[in-house]
């Protein structure tokens, strides 16, 4: 079936009347945008604060119908709901239904990451010129972290230059397990995910058993995770929660073991440097556009 699409651009406090308005009227869902996307005035939302919701100043908004629903309808009754909102700012189109996983799939190509570490997507096979690659078999799913954003790819290039052999790993915050598995297929011993999202864990388990390595791969919530050490610690997440974990993530790092820290915009690493270095030494930084990954060693004293 096709789908009706009712665009909108408004102000950031007609946003929240709007969106009441139109779950009302029936929208199956809604999503915002920036209006000034793609243009020199667009602006990034990374990283809100606690309990902030922050907002472009002009918002698309874009709400989808069933198919049959009354165009002239939804707009008198948005104007009955929001009188002020402008006639010329409100679009319609119709969407075809399509598989859209499919669809996504079929622009997902394979991706290198370093010098032998490749993500490939079900839809490509590898192919007699692929030996010597170590292959992740991974397609893009719910859970974060398929190796497009800058933070997962920062964290696939360092474990491809890691010599990960025989060692224990632990992924904080695994989200797709993209990480942990990287490590096992690249020789890691063993691997920890520790997410508190229970999808996250059940999509590590399943890119665990799509690459034959989930025997070796132990998936916990933060609340169970039992208290052990690692000879290598990623933390993917956030750096407000990378601050607030520092002394439990450093707790999780053998002497002389490895960090790295990721999912850290550019400006935020000062902090989490000087938080760090009570444990860890020869930190160092690299950035992809907006993104920082920090890296370490844990000190021999401990």
């Amino acid at each position: 079936m096709a789908w009706l699409e009712l665009s909108l651009t408004l102000h950031a406090k007609q946003q929240e009347r709007v969106e009441l308005a139109l779950e009302d009227l029936g929208a199956l869902s809604i999503t915002l945008r920036d209006a000034d996307a793609d243009t020199p005035d667009e602006r990034a939302i990374f990283e809100p604060g606690v309990g902030e919701l922050p907002l472009w100043n002009e918002i698309v908004l874009n709400a989808l119908f069933a198919n049959d629903a009354d165009r002239s309808g939804l707009v008198h009754a948005l104007h009955e709901l929001v009188p002020e909102l402008a006639p010329d700012r409100i679009a319609f189109r119709d969407v075809p239904d399509q598989d859209w996983t499919r669809a996504w799939m079929d622009t997902y190509q394979p991706m290198r990451f370093g010098e032998r570490l490749w993500i490939y997507p079900s839809t490509v096979a590898p192919g007699a010129d692929d030996a010597g690659k170590v292959i992740v078999h991974l397609d893009p799913g719910l859970a974060f972290g398929t190796g497009t954003h800058p933070t997962t790819a920062l964290c696939l290039e360092w474990l491809d230059a890691t010599d990960v052999s025989g060692k224990t790993v632990i992924d904080f915050g695994c989200g797709s397990g993209v990480l942990a598995v990287a490590a096992l297929k690249l020789g890691a011993a063993r691997a920890i995910g520790v997410d508190n999202d229970e999808q996250a864990i059940e999509a590590s388990r399943s890119n665990a058993e799509r690459n034959e390595v989930a025997a070796r791969l132990d998936l916990h919530l933060p609340q169970d995770f039992p208290p052990q050490r690692a000879d290598i610690l990623i933390a993917n997440i956030l750096a407000g929660p990378l601050a607030d974990l520092a002394a439990q993530l450093a707790a999780c790092v053998k002497p002389r073991g490895s960090l790295a820290l990721s999912g850290i915009l550019r400006g935020q690493e000062a902090e989490l440097l000087a938080r760090y270095a009570q444990w860890f030494e020869d930190l160092a930084v690299a950035t992809r556009e907006d993104w920082t990954r920090i890296t370490g060693r844990k000190k021999a004293a401990d």
